[in-house]
């Protein structure tokens, strides 16, 4: 390994992208402007749910009901209808997400004991939506229904009424239970990925096109410092589009950075030097900057998103795509990066992560100056 070498190379590099001003404004812009447009607009919070409310009941204690959904936060009452089939008019018109049918004899069969039904139709087109639309009207209610049988004991003359049951909630890492502060970490690793793979992708790639690569071949350079030397100009810009991107998402979207900043720097270099050394392989091999861009898009972009954790959780996944995932190198990057950003935790519990981390980048690295030899031979 001869380090004068490889400085030549990165040198050389650092030229190419100081004479293409375009590039390197996108390379810099391009992952501030994803992280916000999907940190604002992907989302798994569900409130202020369309909602409408047809009460054939009209009584006080229907009212009442009518009140606990125009009250919540989770629920947004659009207006009260007449009959079932304006319900259906704007759910099919996608303007209304639930309707709440409170039935004539409501009131009724309260004042007489019995339970008073409440009807729920959702719009089950979006499952995962109408499920928590679901759980919320459901919660809401059961609530309602405890409150009323505390009234209904109380009125008997009998002890005061006590739930067999206090539950105490404390929700910890994310108290708010803000969709942003589990997206937001896990967003930065997904395009950390795409980015480092895109950057690298074409390099050696170009090289061939332009017909420069014949005199790298006369140079005693070396596959190892070949790779090293094409990597170092680009390991700059993905760890300036990672402080950036850091930045973005504990001051503007206010996600909280609990761990360790000297275990967030290195997890990010070893992630880079790895996604970078796959970029450079994917060049390597296919001499095409065309196929090289389409090869680093399909083997960064899907993965990181589908597979790695970042929304989907890789549990619920069938068996066959879990073992899957242990290839892509975005589900540890995510799992530490999420560690690191909300639970503060460090190595103690998030080594075995890092060090496959460390693997995959050792393993991507060998193959890349393998393949690039055989290239050069």
């Amino acid at each position: 390994m001869n380090w004068r070498r490889t400085k030549a190379v990165a040198l050389k590099e650092i030229r190419h992208i100081y004479r293409d001003p375009l590039s390197l404004a996108m390379a810099l812009a391009i992952p501030v402007i994803m992280l916000l447009l999907f940190g604002y607009a992907l989302t798994l919070d569900v409130d202020r749910i369309p909602t409408l409310v047809y009460d054939t009941d009209n009584s006080p204690a229907s009212r009442e009901v009518v009140e606990l959904f125009r009250a919540s936060r989770y629920f947004e009452v659009l207006g009260r209808p007449r009959s079932y089939a304006e319900i259906e008019d704007q759910i099919n018109r996608s303007q209304c997400l639930l309707g709440v049918v409170i039935p004539s004899d409501f009131s009724t069969d309260l004042d007489a004991g019995d339970k008073g039904q409440v009807q729920l139709l959702l719009d089950g087109s979006d499952s995962n939506t109408a499920s928590i639309a679901l759980g919320y009207a459901d919660a809401l209610l059961q609530l309602h229904s405890l409150t009323l049988q505390t009234r209904w004991f109380n009125r008997q003359g009998g002890q005061e009424f006590k739930a067999p049951i206090d539950a105490r909630m404390r929700v910890w890492y994310n108290s708010e239970l803000k969709s942003k502060n589990y997206i937001v970490p896990g967003l930065i690793g997904v395009i950390l990925m795409i980015i480092a793979a895109l950057l690298t992708s074409l390099t050696i790639a170009r090289e061939w096109e332009m017909g420069t690569m014949e005199q790298l071949l006369s140079t005693p350079l070396r596959p190892a410092e070949l790779v090293l030397g094409k990597m170092a100009a680009f390991f700059v810009i993905g760890f300036i589009d990672t402080v950036v991107a850091v930045a973005v998402g504990v001051f503007i979207f206010g996600v909280p950075l609990r761990g360790s900043a000297l275990l967030l720097i290195a997890t990010v270099t070893v992630f880079l030097f790895g996604v970078l050394c796959w970029g450079i392989l994917i060049s390597a091999a296919t001499r095409s900057q065309l196929k090289a861009y389409q090869l680093g898009m399909l083997t960064s972009f899907l993965p990181a998103f589908l597979l790695s954790g970042f929304v989907y959780d890789i549990e619920n996944m069938p068996a066959i795509i879990r073992l899957i995932t242990h290839i892509v190198p975005a589900r540890y990057l995510v799992t530490l990066l999420k560690g690191i950003f909300l639970k503060g935790i460090g190595l103690e519990i998030l080594f075995t992560e890092f060090v496959l981390l460390v693997a995959y980048a050792a393993v991507i690295f060998l193959i890349a100056t393998r393949i690039l030899g055989r290239k050069v031979a």
